[in-house]
């Protein structure tokens, strides 16, 4: 059944039981909700979206992010749409030094490469942690911040972080997310969040025909690892070249090398403009319903990831099952490895300095 988005008076914030995980912890689910029918669900669970629920040309609420069908299947699936750190994507070489000193990370002993923070066995990265949340109101909206404290030695990473996430939701249909950290010893950090998009709804089709635009004139190619060779290439002439916006089938089907590699995109856009100031990151359309996303961010990269792992063995929503290209992935971060290649931007936090970062998600229509 298509709901109609039912407004309300003002941006809203509740909390719900969601679930109990293996260490008999109360995972709860954060509902936002605005004047336009708009709905947002957030788990304390890694700060999974769960839900993103947009109204298209004629009102109709579709679900913008891929889901699962209960909370069991939420808390064994890894990062799935959580945030992601202490440091989100690939760590190659087993770890890396700060001022001389070796900190080793666990990493897949086959490549020595660390992912999203840390593997599962080793405790995971903080997309499987529980956050406690803090509901608010204010003039720009409705929200949560979700706080977590990383001790010195999590994963491998030095330094006790103190980190929070607060997500806001406005009457403009923005969906801020704020990210606020300082540490104990100089540390890496690289966070993001790990949302998969699918404009067309939950179970709408692969997003093979979505149109995506992305403001990056240059990208960093990886090498058979998946981990960026240290070149800044321009995107002209290749199937990373979205600057004027187009259907993403065509680039999926490429045998450019670099997307052989990956068995779809998978790969760091160097956002155009200068760090550390907000601007726009990417723009995705569904010609059909007539959905946009507009990605802002003050980092420098976007990972764009076309779940090309998924293989019809994870569960969704609805009695189905997630394929390749169901979704995508904007993951707005620093560029993967950065603390083993000096020439990419720093990642490095130490004490006395305050990490922040934001990343706006603007929805709405065209005609």
């Amino acid at each position: 059944m298509t709901l109609i988005a039912a407004p309300s008076l003002a941006p809203t914030a509740s909390m719900t039981p969601f679930g109990t995980n293996a260490q008999g912890e109360t995972v709860d689910a954060i509902t936002l909700a605005n004047k336009a029918g708009m709905k947002v669900v957030i788990l304390t669970r890694g700060g999974a979206l769960a839900e993103v629920s947009v109204p298209d040309r004629q009102g109709r609420l579709a679900n913008m992010v891929l889901t699962r069908p209960d909370f069991a299947a939420w808390d064994r699936g890894g990062s799935f749409n959580t945030l992601i750190g202490r440091f989100a994507n690939r760590i190659t070489g087993g770890g890396f030094s700060i001022d001389g000193e070796r900190f080793a990370l666990p990493a897949n002993p086959e490549t020595g490469i660390t992912s999203h923070g840390g593997q599962s066995q080793s405790g995971g990265g903080w997309g499987t942690k529980l956050w406690a949340p803090r509901l608010f109101h204010s003039d720009k909206g409705a929200g949560v911040e979700l706080q977590l404290a990383s001790p010195d030695g999590d994963n491998g990473f030095p330094g006790t972080v103190r980190i929070s996430a607060t997500y806001t939701l406005t009457d403009a249909g923005e969906l801020r997310l704020d990210w606020r950290a300082t540490t104990t010893r100089p540390t890496h950090i690289n966070v993001t969040s790990h949302a998969y998009f699918t404009l067309a709804g939950h179970g709408g089709g692969t997003v093979d025909s979505l149109a995506l635009r992305l403001f990056a004139s240059h990208y960093t190619p990886v090498d058979a690892r998946m981990i960026p060779t240290g070149e800044i290439a321009p995107v002209a002439g290749t199937p990373f070249d979205f600057r004027e916006g187009r259907p993403i089938g065509p680039a999926l089907r490429s045998n450019h090398p670099q997307i052989l590699l990956a068995r779809g995109l998978d790969h760091n856009l160097v956002i155009d403009g200068t760090a550390g100031t907000l601007r726009p990151a990417a723009e995705l359309i569904d010609p059909a319903s007539g959905r946009r996303l507009l990605v802002s961010t003050t980092e420098p990269g976007l990972q764009v990831y076309t779940a090309n792992a998924f293989n019809g063995s994870q569960p969704a929503g609805d009695g189905l099952l997630l394929r390749q290209g169901d979704g995508i992935a904007l993951e707005t971060q620093h560029y993967p490895d950065s603390p083993n290649q000096p020439s990419f931007p720093s990642t490095l936090l130490r004490p006395g300095e305050v990490f922040t970062s934001t990343t706006v998600y603007a929805f709405g229509v065209v005609k």
